[in-house]
């Protein structure tokens, strides 16, 4: 049996119609050989998102964007194509988020721990993650408040680079340099004396490692000094030291009434301390006592009558 050719160009105008259809069925994220479920979702903004776009958990995808449409109320539903093979708890969230850089949008399924599973058709949470410019609108802000600022820095700096700041800055440097050639001469006497000296320091190390030896060595003898500056320690905290204290306070205390006394005039001391008169009179004796002993030696035979022969002194 011949077919014609109008029965031939008919089957390729249906074939070609039904493979246009299923590619574009494709490509707004419908596959109707697959059996996919289904779930929506409302959004009060998709933020550009667009019929096809990938639905992913954890980066895998599991779905597409399957249909898109706007409600009486101004929301968005969005419908989402998921493989039947992956079960979706009731209490996952379905959020929007940016793809790339770009701004390109797309979902994001952030599972739940319910332990029940959405059925096809049912409803999940939404939720909009905020997007690039939303999170660095902050940012920019302190930005240019900071370039202000540095503007304002800048220019207090620029009218601060005068002339005379330039001439102390200069001389500042230069003194700067003058210490730091100091410090090198120093540096370098520094290291001559200390080559020179080196034998004494070697010498002074030894004698320190000498005495250290020693104390080391004499532990014991240092230990049991110790031990008997502590019992002569302990021996004069137990002596009486109260009662000694004691008799030194009425030693004390006798020699105060005494003193007093003697400030009162009473008694013989006090007499000659406190009378004029007393002093006068020992004074005077004490001279005429003088007097006589020189006038004694002086004139010895006025007062000493001696005759050789036994005779008196017919004068």
């Amino acid at each position: 049996m011949k077919i014609s050719n109008e029965t031939k160009v008919g089957a390729l105008t249906i074939i070609a119609l039904a493979i246009l259809f299923i590619g574009y069925s494709f490509l707004r994220g419908n596959d109707i050989f697959s059996r996919d479920h289904i779930f929506y979702t409302v959004y009060d903004n998709v933020d550009g998102l667009t019929v096809s776009k990938p639905v992913m958990v954890n980066g895998y995808q599991i779905g597409r964007v399957s249909q898109m449409d706007l409600l009486e109320n101004g929301k968005i539903q969005v419908a989402f194509k998921i493989n039947s093979d992956y079960d979706i708890p009731t209490n996952t969230i379905a959020r929007i988020v940016s793809a790339d850089l770009l701004g390109s949008k797309a979902i994001v399924f952030d599972l739940g721990n319910s332990p029940t599973m959405a059925k096809n058709g049912g409803i999940l949470q939404s939720d909009v993650q905020a997007n690039l410019l939303e999170k660095v609108e902050p940012l920019q802000l302190k930005i240019e408040n900071l370039v202000v600022k540095l503007d304002s820095v800048l220019t207090g700096v620029n009218s601060a680079l005068n002339d005379e700041f330039q001439t102390n800055f200069r001389n500042s440097l230069r003194s700067i340099s003058v210490s730091l050639n100091n410090m090198e001469k120093i540096t370098s006497d520094v290291e001559e004396l200390m080559g020179s000296e080196k034998i004494r320091l070697a010498k002074i190390m030894q004698n320190v490692e000498s005495i250290s030896n020693n104390l080391r060595n004499n532990n014991a003898r240092i230990n049991s000094i110790l031990t008997n500056f502590d019992r002569l320690s302990n021996d004069l905290a137990s002596m009486e030291i109260k009662s000694t204290v004691d008799n030194a306070n009425q030693a004390m205390q006798s020699v105060q009434s005494i003193t007093d006394k003697i400030q009162r005039g009473e008694g013989s001391l006090g007499m000659l301390v406190n009378d004029d008169r007393l002093y006068t009179n020992l004074s005077n004796a004490s001279e005429e006592l003088d007097a006589l002993i020189r006038d004694l030696k002086t004139n010895p035979g006025k007062y000493l009558k001696l005759s050789i022969f036994g005779k008196k002194d017919t004068r």
